[in-house]
């Protein structure tokens, strides 16, 4: 994990164990987040009714923390799986394919070789999931379209203390971490190892999520 040409919090690069889990292969759809909504007596987040947030394929977005742990808890109770947020670790090691090192998702190219990095978000919206090509592990958006929330709380000097076997930051802060590039960004993509974080009860139309089935009974991070 981490990277030494990034900012201090991904700083030191360090070798991290995590056991065997899945990861969704593509962001959480409207489709899949209004069935949710439909099966709990919820709401769709307010930028489902603006037109360009509304597409079923779209990722679902301005979803708080809160939220997004809710739809984990509902999915685990409707499928008789345990459903949670990634972590950081996990994240990371899903994005890199299983090549420790590189960049980015594909490798160490810069985004801004690729036309779809240049122009593919002209149009001010999230692109609709799985649009692009999936990496080595067959996931999808690893690093752009949305910001992605994870379970840790997020500090920036906590990669001097982490475990070496799933560590997952567990002591609170006024911050959840997130992974993930968004559509907003001048830079459309992040790499690797870059990190992001927001207050947990904040809803922006650059934020998303992904799930995790965990192959494990425990519940790390609740």
């Amino acid at each position: 994990m981490g990277c030494e040409l990034g900012r201090d919090d991904e700083k030191p690069v360090h070798k991290v164990w995590v056991d065997e889990f899945d990861l969704g292969a593509f962001t959480v759809t409207n489709a899949e987040y209004l069935r949710f909504v439909g099966d709990t007596g919820g709401e769709m987040p307010f930028s489902y009714f603006e037109e360009r947030f509304s597409d079923p394929r779209q990722p679902v977005v301005a979803v708080n923390w809160f939220e997004a742990m809710a739809y984990c808890d509902w999915l685990s109770l409707k499928t008789g799986f345990l459903f949670r947020l990634p972590s950081e670790a996990e994240w990371e090691r899903a994005v890199r394919g299983g090549v420790d090192g590189k960049l980015y998702s594909w490798g160490d190219e810069s985004p801004n070789t690729f036309e779809i990095y240049r122009n593919g978000w002209r149009d001010q919206r999230p692109q609709v999931v799985g649009l692009l090509e999936p990496n080595r592990f067959g996931i999808y958006n690893l690093g752009d379209n949305v910001h992605e929330w994870c379970v840790d709380w997020y500090h920036p000097d906590y990669y001097r203390a982490a475990p070496h076997r799933n560590p997952v930051s567990l002591e609170p802060s006024a911050r959840r971490a997130s992974r993930g590039g968004s559509w907003r960004h001048q830079t459309k993509v992040s790499r690797c190892a870059a990190r992001s974080s927001l207050d947990p009860s904040f809803r922006y139309t650059d934020y998303g999520f992904r799930v995790v089935k965990s192959l494990r009974s425990d519940r790390e991070g609740r």
